[in-house]
């Protein structure tokens, strides 16, 4: 009689057991139908970007931040003062050891940031990259520019501008993998489609706009004929376009920089930048936060994967790119 009693509530309360687990399962599957996509405000996601004071992250940064608004999670930018790659490191140490819910990281250096990055991933602490990838990283997904279809933009329309003949250069930051992504672009399409046109020179602006207006004098010393610059980044364009407004018309140079802060377009419009390469930026920072998101609550699931219950988080997402010329750069001003 002991023994049956026993194994009656052996059975009941394996019973309980599968109804409570159940009624969990269910509460925790419909919840998200309940409330919709919305975390919580003690949820944290960090944002890390290189030379941090630069105009050019507002826009991620926004995108990040109205994601977090949608999301009701909370956000935070962190970023490196300086163009350094230890000190970046150094930044994503620090956020990892807040255990966030996920970082989002624009990489300074393809290489000396894995170590770093794969440290977050084995602390479980979802990380995604954009803008500049690191794909010897194990971070999930890399969101932004096609940096080599970027650079065969800015090589046709270059060979527009000059009638398809004539030298030009490059200002870039070698070392940098969306730059040289870019600077490849550029002179891969001069050489295989504009046989009347030629690189002369790849000179390193250092992402600094002083640097670059004292190369691009350079350049327009040392080669005579040079008719156009393809400047890789913002910063070094507008020191390009300084260099030329220093020329005072004596070396007429037709420039195209990348990105869409204001110096640049106040030099489109008065007609000393011919034109800029516009990213996706605000989609950079919107689409990291809603995929570290899915990721920390598990509604997706890494690529390539057999699971057929979440969707796959693509490994690379385009976020776009557009001409910016004089014709439509109002277009292009903050609201």
């Amino acid at each position: 009689m002991k023994k049956m009693l026993l194994v009656y509530i052996l059975l009941i309360s394996a019973f309980a057991l599968y109804v409570l687990r159940f009624e969990y399962n269910s509460q925790v599957n419909s919840s998200w139908e309940d409330r919709g996509l919305r975390g919580d405000i003690g949820e944290t996601y960090i944002m890390i970007t290189f030379q941090s004071g630069l105009e050019y992250w507002k826009s991620p940064l926004k995108g990040f931040e109205d994601a977090g608004d949608a999301l009701g999670v909370t956000v935070e930018y962190r970023g490196a003062t300086r163009y350094d790659a230890k000190e970046q490191t150094m930044v994503i140490e620090q956020a990892i050891a807040r255990k966030p819910a996920g970082i989002a990281i624009s990489a300074i250096d393809p290489q000396s940031l894995v170590p770093a990055i794969n440290k977050a991933i084995d602390a479980d602490i979802p990380v995604v990259l954009f803008d500049a990838d690191a794909p010897g990283s194990q971070a999930y997904s890399f969101l932004g520019t096609d940096n080599y279809k970027s650079g065969v933009m800015a090589a046709d329309k270059m060979a527009e501008l000059l009638g398809r003949e004539g030298k030009v250069a490059v200002v870039t930051s070698p070392g940098q993998q969306n730059h040289e992504e870019r600077t490849k672009g550029f002179r891969d399409t001069i050489k295989e489609r504009y046989p009347s046109m030629q690189v002369v020179e790849v000179a390193d602006g250092h992402g600094d706009a002083m640097v670059s207006r004292d190369e691009t004098l350079r350049m327009m010393k040392e080669h005579p004929e040079l008719a156009g610059i393809f400047v890789t980044e913002a910063t070094g364009g507008a020191g390009a376009g300084e260099a030329v407004q220093t020329a005072g018309g004596r070396h007429p140079m037709q420039i195209i920089s990348f990105d869409t802060n204001k110096a640049t377009l106040d030099m489109i419009k008065n007609g000393t930048i011919s034109a800029t390469i516009a990213q996706g930026t605000w989609n950079m920072g919107y689409w990291s936060l809603q995929y570290l998101f899915h990721l920390h609550h598990q509604l997706t699931v890494p690529a390539p994967s057999s699971s057929g219950e979440n969707a796959p988080l693509p490994v690379m997402v385009d976020t776009g790119i557009s001409v910016v010329t004089r014709s439509n750069v109002d277009d292009y001003y903050a609201k």
